[in-house]
């Protein structure tokens, strides 16, 4: 009896193994679904540029552009957002330091600093580029002109330190600790009754081949401080640096490029004692511009209020990206900017 109960039980475990098989050549056998391959749309083009880069951006841009006095004092380098900045003027103030006015319309940072003084050169600038001009301290005359309509300007001296426009760090010491909040520039400019709306007709740009000769590098001396622009043929822009160092964000040491410089010259004259300048921003002269590793002998001049290259009396074009101009006195003019192939 028990021998027949274990031959049982052996032809109920074949058979159970007989049907796992034949289970499994079943699944093996059922057919496999084909692979679609779901190809992925291209971008579309939204068909809309910022005006001062020519790079696609989203939306149409209607935000006003934002102008900002930076302090470039070696006590006040690195400096914060210029890496943001679409363009950026350098220009000097007294003695042989300069100083930025930096515009920002297409890549809004949350501060910018440090921020120094207005001068006519810039709010005139800044105006003319339909800016909003902000700025901390001024020479009385200077304040009353802007008070009275020169430029729709946002003060320092109104705000310091309120925690709304302005505020001061405290790993350096005054002047060079002041920066201006992104989002108290539009509320205090509303306060103001100041329009926040612009459209701007954009820059001319090209995507074609670049001409002029080989400048892999090219450099300028204020007299007694440098500036250095070094094309990256990897990111087809420029590294900037002033005084042999650098130029980089002051937070996370990200590297302030460019795909445009233009040295412009321009009539610099003394005005008082204390060394503030006259500049001749309208009369246009010679310039070299910068681009794509190439420099071009150019003009420039003053177009419906922006500063233009231009050659035989046309524009000519910027490539796509972040734009420096340098003003330089006439006096000290091109032939001392050195350049390298």
């Amino acid at each position: 009896m028990l021998k027949k109960v274990w031959i049982g039980i052996i032809v109920l475990l074949l058979f159970c193994v007989a049907c796992q098989k034949d289970e499994v050549i079943e699944k093996e056998e059922e057919p496999k679904e084909p692979v679609v391959e779901v190809e992925e749309e291209p971008e579309q083009e939204t068909g809309f540029i910022a005006p001062l880069t020519g790079e696609e951006v989203e939306e149409e841009p209607t935000d006003r552009i934002i102008a900002v006095m930076v302090n470039n004092h070696p006590k006040a380098r690195p400096q914060t957002s210029l890496s943001k900045a679409d363009m950026v003027f350098e220009i000097l103030a007294e003695g042989n330091i300069t100083r930025y006015m930096a515009l920002f319309h297409s890549d809004i940072p949350e501060t910018v600093g440090p921020v120094r003084s207005a001068r006519p050169y810039y709010f005139n600038l800044a105006n003319d580029y339909g800016a909003l001009y902000v700025y901390h301290g001024a020479a009385d005359f200077i304040e009353n002109m802007i008070q009275s309509g020169a430029v729709d300007g946002l003060n320092g001296m109104y705000y310091d330190n309120d925690q709304v426009l302005f505020q001061r760090s405290t790993d350096r010491v005054a002047p060079h600790n002041s920066y201006a909040i992104f989002e108290g520039i539009y509320q205090r400019g509303e306060e103001k009754g100041y329009s926040l709306e612009k459209v701007y007709e954009p820059f001319v740009f090209t995507e074609e081949e670049i001409t002029g000769d080989q400048a892999s590098e090219i450099s300028y001396n204020y007299s007694n401080y440098e500036v250095k622009y070094v094309y990256d043929e990897s990111s087809k822009k420029y590294n900037r640096y002033s005084d042999g160092v650098q130029v980089v964000e002051y937070a996370d040491s990200t590297p302030v490029q460019m795909s445009n410089v233009l040295f412009i010259e321009a009539n610099h004259e003394v005005v008082d004692d204390v060394g503030r300048r006259e500049i001749d921003l309208e009369s246009g002269g010679n310039a070299l511009l910068l681009q794509n590793g190439k420099v071009q002998h150019v003009q420039w001049e003053r177009i419906d209020g922006r500063i233009i290259p231009t050659m035989n009396g046309e524009p000519v074009p910027f490539v796509q990206g972040k734009t420096w101009v340098n003003v330089i006195p006439t006096n000290r003019g091109l032939q001392h900017v050195v350049i390298a192939e």
